[in-house]
């Protein structure tokens, strides 16, 4: 259905995720990938989507004067929110470990943003989910991160792997958001775009 809604467009994902590329190609869309290196710094003043708002925007920006007529830029950015503290992806092993350990036993929210930029407009839609791990051992905290070393990954896991597997209890909200990018919404959003 979206191929050929923008069979006379270009659209350019800017996004290295490959869980991203692989929603796209599943959405059954033609796109390219186009990547910038984009520091994400973000002013300490902002909370939850903020973030992720502000954060889709930069790295969308980064193309400011470079698109066409017909091309249309999606960038996204997904945070883990836990009692007031966004965790990124994270520095290392220490951090990934960290990071799981304070996971354990809690609920918390993953956030999306997603942004939609042409020539002329851009445009910001987003998701919560909200996530509960039950508790997570030192043991599988060690075997999870040695074994599927999930360092590119905001809040240090994967829905989709092991971890998520044996140590998720609840979801509220859209899976495939807390994977990455919420398809449901994009799919929607891009059926109802004009340029």
């Amino acid at each position: 259905m979206l191929r050929k809604k923008f069979e006379n467009h270009k659209i350019i994902l800017a996004s290295g995720s490959p869980r991203r590329q692989e929603f796209f190609r599943t959405l059954d869309l033609d796109f390219e990938i186009r990547l910038k290196e984009i520091e994400e710094i973000f002013p300490e003043t902002l909370k939850s989507l903020e973030i992720t708002d502000y954060l889709a925007e930069l790295k969308a920006s980064a193309f400011e004067g470079e698109l066409l007529e017909k091309e249309l830029l999606i960038t996204s950015d997904t945070l883990v929110w836990l009692n007031g503290k966004a965790l990124g992806k994270p520095t290392g092993y220490e951090d990934a470990f960290k990071m799981l350990q304070e996971l354990s036993n809690q609920t918390h929210e993953v956030i999306t943003s997603v942004c939609f930029k042409t020539k002329d407009k851009s445009e910001i839609i987003n998701d919560i989910t909200k996530v509960t791990f039950g508790h997570l051992s030192e043991e599988a905290i060690k075997f999870y991160l040695d074994n599927y070393k999930p360092f590119d990954k905001a809040g240090s896991y994967g829905i989709q792997e092991w971890i998520g597997l044996v140590g998720i209890t609840k979801i509220e909200g859209s899976y495939t958001n807390v994977v990455g990018l919420p398809t449901e919404k994009v799919y929607r959003y891009l059926l109802n775009f004009n340029f």
